[in-house]
């Protein structure tokens, strides 16, 4: 029996195909020059599940999208037979914007390309009545969602201070990112918030129902029930959906996971792009282990890696490699360049948070005016990556002062004003008159005379008769119960809504018009006329926008759901800013300059992921790590302090242990300018020599820095001693104290205490203001050594 050789199955397999394919695919493919062999075959291997394994700057969405174009162009399937999953609208912007250019010319006719929640927006308007919902149903934001909850924890009588809103929201969140129904909610799971977690997700979920309503977990646990109970409905989108693409697989919680492998049950041609070394979302239900599992959930899978990046130079992403290797949880891989070996890793310790924000901003200062010796770096490409976001005070207040123009990303956004959420749930009322939540929010804005109690009364009468906010509304003006005044009022607004919502079903009115008699006719923007307050005209320009925005949409309900799930406001006056941002929003993105500060133990990595996540949680946080070094193009610079601010308490600090984790050949170890003769080179050299990378730049910094002289001053007339040892800020388990438990000491920043404990070199002390801290005891002077 002879078998035929992989090539004449090829053959065959080809041959067998429609004339027309066959036409399509012998067309020329010029996308396809300049890609590296390994992009190549992300690009060119179509049949069955594949998983390309990306890392950082690797080209994963030049690849990503240049196998879309390959698809169209081949005829392998056509634009709506293709299901293209990102996890911003901005990634699918961008993605349908490069398959256009690939193919010459503006992409139409791809609906299925979008996030996870705005396409499963779609499928579920279309089996809406599935899920006990109708068609129209609104999604509600996190303002709407916790004061639903806050209603239905007070109806319970329980104590919404002790119990609040938001720890059941995230409770209620994290169990739809793993599909979990309140029926498919685990006993021990279900007993949580007080004993009574499970029984308020349940009314939670029948109080949606009752508004007509949703939140983003819904979006998702919706369709995937659905495909569940309906597998006639389910094998329709199989056979639909030829050919199904996934970017970020590495950030896909359960829910997410559960969608995707019932929607590839059918055709199994599946690629999933990710970066096991880049799962960073842990904390908002994300799992590593879908990427980990993906040869066993799909048998036969072609696993590719995308090694050779384009972006960073090999020093930077070998100290990124050396970070990452430590972790066991990865699939691995190699990256490297042919770029030039460039600039070390820079890597300097600091006495406070305020000196090294001093520092980074005199660094970022000469790297624009080119005083380093290198081209000079504009403040665009120049970020400041923190791990928490308090760290960006030090940086804002200091950039302040010295007149260096910054942005903060991931700050104060425009939908999330006060004026344009009030405006929004007058819209949203007019669209769905089922919402209850956004009645309830403008009932008396502007004051209609309707206080607490009328709203009340409202909820009593609508709870009573199984009506909605507005239909009992109705109902409480017609059968009286109010004052006349408010009554009047009511019927007014109930009219208005009637009115709105008429136009809105007619689509005859175009419905920026709609918007703007809505405003008009329900008194909001002349409230805010007649307000005095200084941001009165600010708040009306808002409102001038908002109704511009609308223009970009077809009507209402397309506009409230791009709210709804994007919330972006991108404002950009034309200057060059610095970048701030925590590492989490770095995700993606790449500068010339990259700061980051505060790597010290406890902040990063961050005590709380340890402490609840234990071994998972640190493997996290290098992963984050790793994230941040190779957002870097040219110059990465890692800093750390031995002394924090944390919730206005200072802390002493430990370098972070991933800084014992670089490989010491890819680092330079810093000390501040003026220190030990340093230059204007931006700090001098430690020479190599024994200890760790941590101990040098300890040592290099921090009793001899202009920190320590200033506290030194603060001391008054007090002179205090260096600590003993200055040549490890490490903790040696095996290391005899040179204290004992009783024994009264004093530190720089927390005062006079006493001694607990000793484990090692930490101790543990009770100081007097400060309360309980543990510091290592170079840190501390036995007080009986203090003059007076």
């Amino acid at each position: 029996m002879s078998t035929w050789s992989e090539d004449e199955t090829e053959a065959f397999e080809a041959a067998a195909r429609p004339l027309s394919e066959r036409a399509m695919a012998a067309r020329p493919a010029p996308y396809i020059d300049g890609l590296n062999p390994d992009q190549r075959a992300a690009v060119e291997t179509l049949d069955g599940p594949v998983l390309v394994l990306a890392g950082a700057g690797t080209g994963k969405t030049r690849a990503l999208t240049t196998r879309i174009a390959h698809l169209l162009n081949t005829g392998r399937a056509r634009p709506n037979e293709i299901l293209a999953v990102t996890f911003t609208n901005k990634a699918a912007r961008e993605m349908k914007t490069r398959v256009g250019s690939l193919v010459g010319g503006v992409i139409e006719g791809m609906p299925w390309l979008g996030t996870f929640h705005a396409l499963s927006v779609k499928l579920l308007r279309r089996h809406a009545e599935l899920a006990g919902l109708k068609s129209n149903f609104t999604i509600l934001d996190t303002d709407d969602q916790l004061r639903l909850l806050k209603q239905l924890i007070e109806a319970e009588n329980i104590d919404a201070k002790r119990w609040p809103p938001r720890m059941l929201a995230g409770l209620i969140d994290g169990w739809k990112n793993r599909a979990l129904s309140p029926e498919k909610l685990p006993a021990s799971e279900a007993a949580a918030f007080n004993r009574r977690g499970g029984e308020l997700y349940a009314q939670y979920q029948e109080r949606l129902k009752t508004l007509n309503a949703c939140d983003f977990g819904d979006l998702l646990l919706h369709v995937v029930m659905i495909f569940q109970a309906h597998p006639d409905i389910l094998e329709r989108y199989q056979r639909w959906f030829r050919y199904i693409l996934v970017d970020e697989y590495q950030d896909t919680n359960v829910a997410q996971y559960l969608w995707l492998r019932l929607l590839a049950g059918g055709h199994k041609n599946i690629c999933c792009v990710g970066d096991d070394d880049q799962s960073i979302y842990g904390w908002r239900g994300a799992e590593v282990g879908n990427i980990l599992r993906f040869e066993k959930d799909f048998p036969g899978a072609k696993v590719i890696r995308l090694e050779q990046n384009y972006r960073s130079t090999p020093h930077i992403l070998a100290a990124a490699s050396g970070v990452i290797a430590t972790n066991e949880g990865r699939l691995g891989k190699t990256l490297w360049t042919e770029l030039d070996q460039g600039e070390r890793v820079r890597l300097i310790g600091h006495w406070d948070g305020e000196e090294e924000a001093r520092w980074i901003g005199e660094e970022i200062e000469a790297f624009g005016n080119g005083t380093r010796g290198l081209d000079p770096i504009s403040r665009d490409g120049i970020a400041i990556l923190v791990r928490a976001s308090y760290q960006m005070r030090a940086f804002e207040d200091r950039f302040l002062t010295i007149g260096l123009p910054y942005r903060v990303i991931g700050g104060p956004r425009f939908y999330e004003r006060a004026e344009i959420r009030d405006a929004m749930a007058y819209f949203r009322v007019a669209v769905s008159p089922d919402d209850g939540l956004a009645f309830e929010r403008i009932v008396n804005k502007p004051k209609r005379g309707l206080g607490d109690k009328a709203v009340l009364e409202i909820n009593r009468v609508a709870r009573e008769n199984g009506l909605s906010l507005l239909e009992g509304a109705r109902r409480l003006v017609v059968e009286g119960g109010l004052a006349a005044r408010g009554r009047k009022a009511l019927s007014e607004l109930v009219a208005g809504f009637d009115r709105w919502h008429a136009l809105v079903r007619a689509g005859e009115t175009d419905h920026v018009e709609i918007a703007e008699q809505i405003l008009d006719e329900s008194g909001y923007t002349d409230m805010w006329r007649a307000e005095r307050s200084p941001d009165a005209a600010g708040r009306l320009e808002n409102l001038k926008e908002l109704v511009k925005a609308l223009g970009e949409f077809e009507n209402l309900q397309g506009f409230l759901e791009h709210v709804s799930l994007v919330m972006e406001n991108e404002q950009d006056d034309g200057t060059a800013k610095v970048s701030i941002m925590t590492l989490h929003a770095a995700k993606g993105l790449e500068f010339p300059c990259v700061f980051l500060p505060g790597w010290e133990d406890g902040l990063f990595p961050s005590q709380r992921a340890m402490d609840e996540n234990g071994l998972k949680g640190l493997e996290e946080e290098r992963r984050l790590a790793y994230v941040g070094i190779t957002r870097a193009e040219r110059i990465c610079t890692i800093s750390f302090a031995a002394n924090r601010r944390v919730y206005n308490q200072w802390q002493s600090q430990l370098p972070s242990r991933f800084i014992d984790e670089l490989p010491a050949a890819h680092v330079e170890v810093l000390t501040p300018p003026g220190l030990y003769g340093g230059g204007p080179a931006g700090g001098r050299r430690i020479d190599e020599g024994h200890g760790g990378l941590a101990e040098k730049a300890a040592e290099a910094d921090v009793y001899n820095s202009p920190g320590w002289k200033r506290m030194q001053a603060r001391a008054g007339n007090r002179p205090v001693s260096q600590p003993r040892e200055t040549r490890s800020m490490v903790i040696d388990a095996e290391a005899v104290a040179a204290f004992d438990p009783g024994t009264r000491v004093f530190h720089q920043k927390f005062g006079y205490g006493t001694v607990a404990a000793v484990e090692g070199d930490k101790l543990t002390i009770d100081f007097e203001k400060a309360g309980r801290k543990n510091v290592v005891s170079r840190f501390v002077t036995e007080a009986d050594s203090i003059p007076f």
